[in-house]
Parts: C-alpha cells; sequence; structure tokens
C-alpha cells in the first residue's frame, strides 16, 4: 500500500523559513520522479516543484523560484521541500506526490504551513 506521509508545516512569520518533509513507502521510490503541490483556501491545487527520481534535476513555479528548494534522499524514501522568505501567499496545505498519483486524484493527509505575523 502507497503512503505518503507529510510534515514539517506549522506557523511562521512573513520572511521566514520551513523545512517540509514527505516520507514514502509501498513503491520503488528511487524510480519516479517526485512533486511538491500546495492548495490555498479556495483556489485549485498547484504545483511547486518537481525532483527528478535521481535528484540531478529540479524545476519550479514561477512564484517559489528562488525562495524554495526541492531535494530528496533515496535512502531514506523521503523528499524535502525548504521554503525560505515565506510570504503570506505562501499559505496553504502542502502535499508531496508522484505524477501519476497526482493524476489519479491520490493525495495524503499534507501538512498545513501558515505566514502569518
Amino acid at each position: 500500500q502507497v503512503q505518503l506521509v507529510e510534515s514539517g508545516g506549522g506557523l511562521v512569520q512573513p520572511g521566514g523559513s520551513l523545512r517540509l518533509s514527505c516520507v514514502a513507502s509501498g513503491f520503488t521510490f528511487s524510480s519516479y520522479a517526485m512533486s511538491w503541490y500546495r492548495q490555498a483556501p479556495g483556489k485549485e491545487r498547484e504545483l511547486v516543484a518537481t525532483i527528478t527520481f535521481s535528484g540531478y534535476t529540479t524545476s519550479y513555479a514561477d512564484s517559489v523560484k528562488g525562495r524554495f528548494t526541492i531535494s530528496r534522499s533515496n535512502a531514506k524514501n523521503t523528499v524535502y521541500l525548504q521554503m525560505n522568505s515565506l510570504k503570506p501567499e505562501d499559505t496553504a496545505v502542502y502535499y508531496c506526490n508522484s505524477e501519476g498519483r497526482a493524476k489519479m486524484g491520490l493525495w495524503g493527509q499534507g501538512t498545513q504551513v501558515t505566514v502569518s505575523s
């Protein structure tokens, strides 16, 4: 059974940092590209960042480029999202997922990030 467990969210002031983690199980993690998505209240879920299975290539939404960094440890079956210079508009529930599971509408519980003073 595939499981993706996100953690690391919380309340942070504007300009602050958070590091999200996502531990995967139930599939061959090292064979899949992984992404972070987010969904703000009243908005559609959006793709934030993607990392290839090897970790050598990453891509980012324009809104987070230069502030967020995606990384992975295939030894630990974990993907990370380092978020710096956070803004109130980054407030959302953050999810990790593979493209295939995302297209099938299969999601974990996510982790809430709130940026507020």
